[in-house]
């Protein structure tokens, strides 16, 4: 006999998570923002980082949606250990781009799920990625499009920016802001069942 599904619930206000869950049919029944301070700690390392915060979200958002699977993740652009900002002034893209250009860097994206008797579980997904070395044309460009705006490391793999990728080893869902193949496991490890199918 089937029973009412447990409603998921994704920790993020980002049309690009919600794209790529629908690319898999998934879709979320509620979509609750954490509000979290997300400035690294001291001595913090990228992967560190990403895993800290896609957990402390979904603890936040978990801890105000009783009885839902909570969906949440957070992504790093780093170069090295350091780790570039989400770019929100021309200045701060201007950098990333600068210190983007022909070289490669690590893109860090962190799953964790909450379900509703509160066992979690997480992934941490690394893919290296290759730009190509940037005109002074291409990065005048690229900063009067705006497409920079609150995208980690400055940039939108799926965007204007993905013409200056020229290699890329990973997960490319990773590097847009959701690693599907794992988001999948944790939620099926989980216990989480799409809608349309019956819970025994």
């Amino acid at each position: 006999m089937a029973v009412q599904r447990t409603p998921l619930v994704l920790a993020s206000a980002s049309p690009r998570r919600l794209d790529l869950l629908a690319q898999v049919g998934v879709t979320p029944d509620r979509v609750d923002p954490a509000d979290i301070n997300e400035d690294p700690l001291r001595d913090e390392t990228p992967r560190r980082h990403a895993l800290r915060l896609a957990v402390e979200k979904a603890r936040a958002v978990s801890a105000r949606q009783a009885g839902a699977y909570v969906l949440a993740a957070d992504t790093v652009v780093a170069v090295g250990r350091r780790i570039l900002p989400k770019a929100e002034t021309d200045d701060q893209a201007r950098a990333c781009l600068k210190l983007l250009s022909g070289r490669n860097h690590m893109v860090l994206t962190a799953v964790a799920l909450i379900a509703p008797d509160g066992r979690e579980a997480s992934r941490l997904v690394e893919t290296r990625v290759q730009f190509k070395h940037l005109s002074l044309q291409e990065h005048a460009d690229y900063l009067a499009g705006g497409e920079w705006r609150g995208k980690a490391g400055g940039y939108a793999a799926q965007g204007v920016a993905g013409g200056f990728i020229i290699d890329l080893h990973g997960s490319y869902s990773g590097v847009v802001g959701l690693p599907l193949y794992e988001t999948l496991n944790l939620l099926h490890g989980l216990g989480w069942v799409p809608a349309g199918k019956a819970v025994p």
